[in-house]
């Protein structure tokens, strides 16, 4: 179980790099977020919005 509290606190602080969306078991996702600064920060905003349910899903996924 991943939680959602350190999925956000990556994305606070590491997000640029894709630090939560490795955590989250989204390398390909993460590799690209590393070499486009979260996709110039319009993923990383989107994620802002939409993490909770990302955690909520690889859970799901996950069990």
């Amino acid at each position: 179980m991943k939680s959602k509290g350190i999925a956000y606190l990556l994305w606070f602080f590491l997000g640029t790099f894709g630090v939560h969306k490795f955590y989250l078991g989204k390398i390909g996702v993460g590799i690209l977020y590393f070499f486009t600064g979260g996709l110039f920060l319009i993923g990383w905003i989107y994620d802002l919005f939409t993490l909770g349910s990302q955690v909520d899903i690889y859970n799901a996924l996950n069990k």
